[in-house]
């Protein structure tokens, strides 16, 4: 399936508007979220890093702990009525201006000057 930001914060908002508490404070999203930033972390560093799991740890996809990532930054983003795409373009419109001559291109990409 495949949704766009709208989809996902109106999924994200049902799922919470169904219960009395509603959205956590943000202090306690940015703490979740740092919370499960630190758990997709761990598994990348299993996986690529040096740190092999020990025999004891339940094996966790990296698609698991992102897609817990997107749920609570869509939670942060509800709770604060931001919309997810337009702060995407926000950042990406910053970065394709301050970045654009950052890296080097490969042959024949458009340097989307003009």
């Amino acid at each position: 399936m495949n949704y766009t930001t709208k989809d996902i914060q109106k999924r994200v908002d049902e799922y919470i508007s169904q219960f009395k508490e509603g959205y956590f404070s943000p202090l306690s999203l940015q703490a979740r979220l740092t919370e499960e930033v630190g758990e997709l972390a761990r598994e990348v560093n299993h996986r690529y890093g040096e740190k092999p799991k020990k025999s004891s740890e339940k094996e966790k996809a990296l698609e698991e702990e992102l897609g817990d990532v997107i749920f609570v930054l869509t939670c942060f983003a509800n709770s604060l009525d931001i919309d997810l795409s337009e702060a995407f373009e926000q950042s990406m419109s910053k970065i394709e201006t301050r970045d654009k001559n950052r890296w080097t291109r490969k042959e024949g990409e458009n340097t989307n000057e003009g």
